[in-house]
């Protein structure tokens, strides 16, 4: 059994290897998955499990306690346990902020590398914490000659993270950032819509990552009903998260708007150059499954 640390793993990862690895694993059966929450008002305990055969058993468990930001302290902590297929025996404890960090990301940039147009030059982030770090790092990987904007509701948390890159600068004026960007990525923790369908134009990619629940979401109902939908995972988003629960139960979109998952990857095209199009990156233990597959792989290989 592994113990694989953040520290210890993290250098040997790529965006590459692993956009490729959840490609593959959307080749394998379709995974068996599990999901429950507990809530305590702001606080959430999440627990997901799944199981891929061929690929083995994923089970991880994650607080997010939004309040621990005052504290100086992560908002989201947990473990992941990864079994052996053929046996069940526990194969690793990997490092939980090490398995999110490459998941969330890459989840997002695998729908972006189809979505998004290849020749998208600006870039905006909403939010400033530990995902939108990681998107930095992920998207300039899948985009390395674009511009990096950073919005967040606390300038100067924008603005400590840009001055860690390169091509990278906070912004204040949200509007103006949203109409100018090719791709926008939001990664907050809102629980009211923050991308005003008024400013979103022809040609952009919306990438939808910080609503988790059923009362969390990012963009308002005229983004979504101006944008063709898809999500990473039809069981895990349209049912549960307010991002597509919300407006679906309104009437404002049906389930049917949204066209694809990434179990058809065939269907994660653009029709034209205009058409604006919108990824709900609802995560999902058979997300944190392939990832940890992939992460202990390449452990292996490297010691």
């Amino acid at each position: 059994m592994h113990m694989i640390s953040y520290q210890d793993c993290d250098p040997i990862l790529s965006w590459e290897g692993l956009v490729e690895a959840i490609q593959l694993g959307h080749k394998r059966n379709k995974a068996e998955i599990s999901d429950t929450f507990l809530y305590r008002k702001d606080d959430t305990l999440l627990s997901r499990s799944a199981w891929i055969d061929g690929i083995g058993i994923a089970i991880k468990c994650a607080t997010i306690f939004p309040g621990n930001k005052d504290f100086q302290k992560p908002t989201i902590n947990g473990a992941v346990n990864l079994f052996d297929d053929k046996t069940g025996e526990l194969n690793a404890v990997i490092d939980f902020h090490l398995v999110t960090k490459w998941k969330t990301a890459g989840d997002s940039v695998l729908a972006a590398k189809f979505l998004a147009r290849p020749s998208s030059q600006n870039i905006l982030i909403l939010g400033a914490g530990t995902v939108a770090y990681s998107l930095r790092q992920a998207y300039g990987s899948l985009f390395p000659d674009a511009k990096f904007f950073i919005w967040n509701r606390t300038p100067r948390h924008a603005e400590k993270l840009a001055n860690d890159f390169v091509n990278t600068q906070a912004v204040s004026d949200l509007e103006n950032a949203v109409s100018s960007a090719d791709i926008i990525s939001a990664a907050t923790m809102s629980t009211e819509p923050l991308i005003n369908g008024k400013w979103i134009k022809p040609g952009q990619h919306i990438d939808l990552i910080g609503a988790y629940r059923s009362d969390m979401r990012e963009a308002d109902d005229n983004t979504l009903q101006k944008s063709r939908i898809f999500v990473d995972s039809f069981e895990t988003t349209i049912d549960h998260i307010g991002e597509l629960k919300i407006p679906v139960a309104q009437g404002v979109i049906n389930k049917e708007d949204v066209i694809a998952d990434f179990y058809d990857l065939k269907g994660f095209s653009r029709n034209s150059e205009d058409e604006i199009t919108l990824f709900k990156n609802g995560g999902g233990a058979h997300l944190d499954l392939m990832t940890s597959h992939y992460i202990l792989q390449t452990w292996l290989e490297n010691n």
